[in-house]
C-alpha cells in the first residue's frame, strides 16, 4: 500500500509582513511611533513594499544591506542591474525606488552642505568638504575649490568630466573663476573610479602645471587630493601636499 508523502508532512506557512502585529509592520510602526523608531531594514522595507515566496519585505531587506556589508553608501552606487541580477524578489520597479530614495538623501545632504560655512586648513578638511562630490562616481571627474584668506570656502566648480582612466583638464577654467571669486588660494581633487589612490605620471604633471600657474597669478594651489573606495569599501585619499609633493 502506497503511502502519500504529502499526507504525512506538514508545510510552514511562512508569515509575511501583513501577518505580523500592527504594532511591528513597518509603516503601522512608522505612524505610530516615528520614522526614527524603525531600523535601516525597515525603511528599505517600506520601500520594497513586498518580498518573494521566501521572503517577506524585512527579510529581503536585510539580505540587501548584508549584500553590501550593511553599508548604504556603497548601495547607493549599485545600479538598476545589479540590484534586479543580486536579489530575488527585485525587479526594475524596486530598484528603482531604492536608488531614487537613496539620491534624495544625498541630495538634501548637499544641499545642508551649501548653507554651512565650510573651511580647507588641511587634507583631512578638505577630504570631507569634496568627497561626497566625488566618491561614489564610475568615472573620473575633476573639481577645483576656492579659498579665501582665511581657507574659508568661497565656491567650488566641476571642472571637467571624464572616463575611467582619465578626465581632460582645462587650466584656464580653474583660474578664470578663481579671479572671478578674488580667490587667494585654491585646491583641487578628482576621483580614480578604479579605487587606487596613488596618482599617476599625468597626475604628477598636472599638479605641477596647475601649481606654476598659480605661482604667476598669485594663487597659490594648496593641495590636490586624489579620492577613490579601497578594496574594504572605505573611502580613502591621497595628498600631494602631505606627501611633499606641494
Amino acid at each position: 500500500m502506497e503511502t502519500s508523502i504529502e499526507s504525512n508532512t506538514t508545510t510552514a506557512k511562512r508569515l509575511t509582513v501583513k501577518d505580523w502585529s500592527s504594532e511591528d509592520q513597518p509603516r503601522e510602526k512608522l505612524i505610530a511611533k516615528g520614522k526614527k523608531e524603525l531600523s535601516t531594514a525597515e525603511l528599505i522595507a517600506i520601500l520594497l513594499g513586498s518580498g518573494n515566496v521566501e521572503q517577506n519585505a524585512v527579510e529581503l531587506a536585510k539580505e540587501v544591506l548584508r549584500s553590501y556589508n550593511d553599508d548604504l553608501s556603497l548601495l547607493s552606487r549599485q545600479g538598476v542591474s545589479d540590484l534586479i541580477k543580486g536579489h530575488k524578489g527585485i525587479g526594475e520597479a524596486k530598484a528603482v525606488t531604492i536608488i531614487a530614495a537613496l539620491e534624495l538623501g544625498y541630495r538634501m545632504l548637499t544641499e545642508q552642505n551649501k548653507r554651512k560655512e565650510y573651511y580647507c586648513n588641511d587634507s583631512s578638511e578638505t577630504f570631507k568638504y569634496i568627497s561626497s562630490a566625488l566618491i561614489d562616481l564610475p568615472y573620473e571627474e575633476f573639481w577645483a575649490i576656492y579659498l579665501n584668506t582665511r581657507n574659508k570656502v568661497l565656491f567650488k566648480k566641476r571642472i571637467s568630466v571624464g572616463g575611467i582612466n582619465e578626465t581632460p583638464v582645462d587650466i584656464r577654467r580653474i583660474f578664470s573663476t578663481a579671479l572671478e571669486w578674488n580667490a587667494v588660494s585654491i585646491a583641487v581633487a578628482h576621483n580614480h573610479p578604479t579605487g587606487s589612490v596613488s596618482p599617476s605620471t599625468k597626475d604628477i604633471q598636472l599638479t605641477n602645471t596647475i601649481a606654476e600657474a598659480g605661482r604667476i597669478l598669485n594663487i597659490k594651489l594648496k593641495d590636490h587630493l586624489i579620492v577613490g573606495i579601497t578594496e574594504e569599501n572605505r573611502s580613502d585619499y591621497y595628498s600631494f601636499h602631505d606627501n611633499g609633493r606641494l
